[in-house]
């Protein structure tokens, strides 16, 4: 079946059996290899990715449900030139990650909690990235980076 979407801006279309994960579409069809797969479960968080502004995660969804979407991965949120987005500079300057592996999918979580909660108290924060598991960090400097991301991304929202 063919599926039609946008993601990050762009038209996309997928030609996928009708049980395609949108996480394997992303990754296989379209090789926005950024969403990662983790569990397979969708216990651990590192496939999120925002559908039409709100965080899913796509290793639990078919692309068919989502035809016409608006779909951003982790590779859509750096500016043209290649500026990090607010929320992806805010885990780099407050050491938000180790390896790496859940920082796409902590990163698209942050960005959604930021949109609900944008003054979110530190319990709050940890509380909306509970189905994000992160084994390397103790989220101290995750939810430190959550809160700098939010007001960058808030700021950059006022001045444009």
């Amino acid at each position: 079946m063919l599926v039609s979407l946008k993601v990050n801006g762009k038209a996309a279309q997928v030609d996928v059996a009708p049980n395609t994960l949108l996480v394997t579409a992303l990754r296989e069809n379209l090789r926005l290899t950024g969403t990662h797969v983790g569990c397979d479960t969708a216990q651990c968080g590192a496939c999120t990715v925002l559908v039409d502004g709100r965080a899913i995660k796509s290793c639990n969804t078919l692309v068919a449900q989502h035809p016409g979407a608006e779909i951003t991965t982790i590779e859509g949120l750096a500016a043209a030139d290649g500026t990090m987005h607010p929320m992806q500079a805010a885990f780099k300057e407050c050491h938000g990650l180790q390896c790496g592996f859940c920082t796409p999918g902590m990163v698209m979580s942050a960005l959604d909690l930021c949109q609900r909660h944008p003054n979110a108290s530190d319990a709050e924060i940890r509380e909306q990235l509970e189905g994000n598991i992160c084994r390397c960090t103790g989220y101290q400097n995750i939810v430190k980076a959550v809160q700098m991301g939010a007001a960058a991304t808030a700021a950059t929202a006022t001045a444009a």
